[in-house]
């Protein structure tokens, strides 16, 4: 039986790193699963036997999921900027490593895998009133991945416990802008100023398998991308010009490309100020505004739930979000 712990005794869970490419650490993730090799079942049926043969074809890897905060390395950032790019498919696979570490930051196994491909990215829901920390989720198909048990050595000097960078990132601290509405600037009395909340936004990139002949994995190609819509909520006292582009844009038909919008969302940290994320929207095209039910005796504050389809999704990252490393580029 192989040894898993250095005392082998039961360990506790909850301690994950992730390396890419081999050399760069990209930090400390709350939450892990996936990579578990799974073979097709074969079922036969022969002609005289009442019992169905069965054997084994082809071997599949399933799809690496972790969900992460600030305190990443700029490597990790770049995979997710580079990921969902239909020109540059080299930059958006990578090989990588998942350490699974006792307490004490030993670790117990790693999971490799070889060409993962990115196939989404959740950012967090925005609350104004929340008061929980964000993370966002990835997620990536590997073509193959091998688990290794070992007993090495603490891996805490080339993974850097980051503890003050990987609090700083709340659900609450939001800018958002949207080219064309009052407020687009942040502008306090502005439409965009006054949104309270903003829903989850995840961007999908479906993979399609190609077997080959020699091999008993698949090869796996990306082939398109699936963009959220924005959904936002607003205080009806300041959603007018809201209204007023769904008048133009949806009743009055004016919905060519020169009428739709572009806007950025920033994800900022706990002093309100200091960017760490920046998410860009190309082509934003609003076609549903929603008020809230009415109810005679509610004294809560009415909201209006603002629907816009996107073209696509484009993200960046600061320094301030990273352990190290420089800022990544819009692209």
């Amino acid at each position: 039986m192989a040894i898993i712990s250095r005392n082998q005794r039961a360990y506790g869970a909850g301690k994950y790193g992730i390396s890419i490419d081999g050399t760069q650490n990209a930090g400390w993730v709350s939450s892990v699963e996936g990579g578990n090799a799974v073979a097709d079942v074969i079922t036969e049926k022969i002609g005289g036997d009442w019992l169905q043969k069965k054997h084994l074809g082809n071997v599949k890897f399933e799809e690496i999921s972790f969900q992460c905060g600030t305190g990443m390395s700029s490597g990790l950032y770049n995979w997710i900027d580079t990921g969902f790019k239909q020109n540059s498919n080299a930059q958006g696979r990578k090989n990588g490593a998942i350490h699974f570490c006792d307490y004490d930051y030993v670790e117990i196994a790693r999971l490799e895998w070889q060409f993962g491909l990115m196939t989404e990215v959740g950012m967090p829901a925005l609350d104004a009133a929340g008061k929980d920390a964000a993370k966002m989720s990835i997620k990536f198909n590997p073509e193959t991945t091998k688990r290794i048990n070992s007993a090495s050595s603490s891996i805490v000097n080339t993974f850097p416990i980051q503890t003050k960078s990987q609090k700083q990132w709340t659900n609450a601290n939001f800018r958002l802008r949207i080219d064309g509405l009052p407020g687009d600037s942040g502008d306090t009395g502005g439409a965009c100023s006054r949104v309270n909340k903003i829903d989850a936004l995840t961007v999908k990139q479906k993979v399609t398998e190609n077997s080959l002949g020699e091999f008993r994995h698949y090869e796996k190609e990306p082939t398109s991308v699936e963009i959220p819509n924005l959904v936002l909520t607003v205080a009806e006292s300041h959603s007018a010009p809201f209204y007023d582009w769904h008048q133009s844009f949806v009743i009055d038909g004016n919905c060519g490309e020169g009428q739709e919008k572009q806007g950025e969302l920033v994800y900022l940290a706990a002093d309100t100020t200091t960017p760490l994320f920046h998410l860009f929207f190309v082509n934003l095209g609003v076609f549903k505004v929603t008020p809230d039910k009415m109810e005679a005796g509610n004294e809560g504050i009415r909201r209006t739930k603002v629907e816009m389809y996107c073209e696509d999704i484009r993200f960046q990252y600061e320094a301030a979000a990273t352990w190290g490393g420089p800022s990544g580029s819009k692209t």
